[in-house]
């Protein structure tokens, strides 16, 4: 017999190009040919641009990142609709054995600290782009999606806000850990911003862009535009040393074969487990 899963990609793009929802369909093509004995269909919602959103009818749902800021859409139908969605998965999966599981990615990950409200989203000092070490916390040493990655790995990482200050209180309420944390900068003053927090066995957020893959990063990193940007923060080296580790196998690359792949190899098992049991 032949199990459907299906996948809804919340696209936050906001009409803009980006590779990123090219990535997602990309992984999620894969997964289905690694899963001879299910059939994987996906929906794709334009949710900021077109108020597209998504009904409780599937199994996964993967919000992606975006352009602009966490806090322009207050107010809006579609971030009126985006909650509400987030508030009807949190509600099922109290209530119900066979739980939604939803992974949300840089813009959504600000998105989703608003909603469940366990830091602050704050601009950065400035604008943080390129492929950058993230390191994992102590709970982050035991979280299964990083179970392949090392203690510090790479990630893409385009920000001009952050995720900062949490409150110890509302993780504890929410059974929540903080699994990631960005890079230590000893030479300025900043607290470093969440990376990762997961809410539950079944719901998780990355500040950084798990789903990039060398074509996209190299993408940004050749328009001229980005690299003057890398260049002017950081120097001529640094963007070369971004373009090396865009193509190195142990780093950018390893992060994208790691992270989604298991969310979703995870989601699956449940999902074929519960099947069964039924």
């Amino acid at each position: 017999m032949m199990i459907e899963l299906k996948i809804a990609i919340l696209d936050l793009y906001n009409g803009e190009e980006n590779q990123g929802i090219r990535c997602l369909k990309d992984l999620i093509k894969e997964a289905d040919e690694r899963n001879a004995n299910l059939k994987i269909n996906y929906d794709l919602f334009d949710v900021r641009s077109k108020n597209e959103i998504a009904e409780l009818d599937y199994d996964i749902y993967i919000s992606s990142g975006g352009p602009g800021s966490p806090f322009e859409g207050e107010g809006s139908v579609w971030e009126k609709s985006y909650f509400n969605l987030l508030s009807s998965i949190d509600s099922f999966n109290k209530s119900e054995e066979r739980k939604k599981h939803v992974l949300f990615i840089c813009h959504s990950f600000q998105l989703m600290a608003r909603h469940y409200g366990f830091a602050e989203v704050k601009k950065r000092n400035s604008t943080s782009f390129g492929i950058m070490p993230i390191h994992k916390t102590e709970a982050g040493l035991n979280e299964k999606i990083f179970n392949k990655l090392g203690v510090v790995f790479y990630g893409a990482d385009f920000r001009e806000y952050q995720v900062i200050q949490p409150n110890q209180d509302v993780l504890k309420n929410l059974g929540a850990r903080i699994i990631a944390i960005e890079k230590e900068r000893p030479h300025v003053d900043y607290e470093r911003a969440l990376m990762g927090v997961r809410i539950s066995e079944e719901i998780v957020g990355l500040q950084f862009h798990p789903e990039a893959d060398p074509p996209s990063m190299l993408h940004h990193l050749h328009k001229p535009e980005r690299k003057e940007q890398v260049v002017s923060k950081y120097g001529e080296a640094k963007y070369l040393s971004m373009l090396s580790l865009a193509e190195d196998p142990n780093a950018l690359l390893k992060t994208r074969n790691a992270v989604i792949p298991t969310f979703l190899d995870n989601a699956i098992a449940k999902k074929l487990a519960h099947v069964k049991l039924n």
